[in-house]
């Protein structure tokens, strides 16, 4: 059964852009529903850590560099199948590639500066959620 909770993060460039509350009505208008968020710093190291799954491939240190560069927006939010449901929201990783209305095409930069970060599983939701915000975020 697909879960009901999913991790989201506005990445530094949406978040230092002002796009933080424009993308959450956008999502909150396709009927997610905002259960916990806050506004982080992360570390080099903590970046590192999140990302650990993507080590060793050629965007991983492109990627710690730039979400541990500015501010970003952890948040969960709630929705039936909402892992599935956030990555339609959200679009394609790449802004030029993302469908018409989506998050990404709507605010994204570019592929490196894509606006977003979406779990991708519902085993990865319950993983990122516990990162920021504890095991009782995702219950």
């Amino acid at each position: 059964m697909a879960g009901n909770r999913t991790l989201a993060i506005i990445k530094p460039d949406a978040f230092g852009a002002g796009k933080a509350g424009k993308i959450i009505a956008h999502l909150e208008a396709q009927g997610f529903k905002l259960v916990c968020a806050k506004v982080t710093h992360m570390t080099v190291a903590e970046a590192g850590a999140f990302y650990a799954v993507h080590k060793g491939r050629p965007f991983y240190d492109e990627l710690v560099a730039f979400m541990s560069s500015a501010p970003c927006m952890p948040m969960v939010l709630e929705k039936s199948d909402a892992v599935a449901a956030y990555r339609t929201a959200i679009g394609a990783t790449d802004p030029a590639e993302a469908a018409e209305g989506t998050v990404r095409k709507l605010y994204a930069e570019s592929k490196g500066r894509n606006a977003v970060h979406g779990s991708d599983s519902d085993e990865n939701a319950r993983i990122e959620g516990t990162f920021f915000f504890g095991s009782a975020a995702l219950v």
